[in-house]
Parts: structure tokens; sequence; C-alpha cells
């Protein structure tokens, strides 16, 4: 009788529950594992402040979801590529509180 044999008898006899022995998975990349960097960008602009958010490394999707409550709450304009977000105007500061609130970490 081998290990597994042995744990599966345990849980039919009721002395083990199946959640004491499976393997718990990793937490899937995402809120947790981001750490972002905004910064204020004029480069390309025409002299134009635009906020800049980086590191992403969830999905596309999720990140347009980001930038699409990012722009309803500033009520501003901006748009989302890859793993970054635009957001028109300098908003360093209100951009860095909302995503500390969505539960990212910001530098």
């Amino acid at each position: 009788m081998d290990w597994k044999d042995l744990l599966a008898s345990k849980v039919e006899d009721g002395t083990l529950s199946r959640e004491e022995f499976v393997p718990q998975q990793e937490p899937s990349a995402g809120k947790a594992a981001d750490i972002l960097h905004v910064s204020i960008d004029r480069k390309g602009r025409k002299g134009k402040t635009a906020t800049l958010i980086e590191g992403f490394t969830c999905s596309e999707e999720e990140v347009q979801e980001v930038a699409a409550a990012l722009k309803t709450r500033l009520g501003t304009g901006g748009s989302s590529r890859g793993s970054e977000i635009l957001i028109q105007g300098d908003a360093l500061e209100k951009v860095k509180r909302l995503l500390v609130t969505m539960g990212y970490r910001v530098k």
C-alpha cells in the first residue's frame, strides 16, 4: 500500500478531509504579483502631460478593464496597450490612490 492509497483510505474513514492533503494551487499572476510604476510623461505629445502606468502582468482584457475604471473615476480620456495604461493629464497622485484601493502595489 503506497501513500496515496493510505491517504485515500483515511479520507474514506473520515479521519482526514480531502483539503488537508490536496496541494493548494499557487496564486496566479495578478494584483498581488503586480508592482506598477506610475509616472508623468510629456515626450512625443506636443507638450501635453500624460500619466503612464506600466508593469501589468495580467491579461490584456484585465488591463483594459482597469483602464476603463480609472478613466471613469478620473473623468479623463486615455488608452491601454499591452501592459501599459495612458491617462490624459497629470493625475499621478489620484491614480496611485485608486490603484492601491483596487489592490495593486504601486511604486
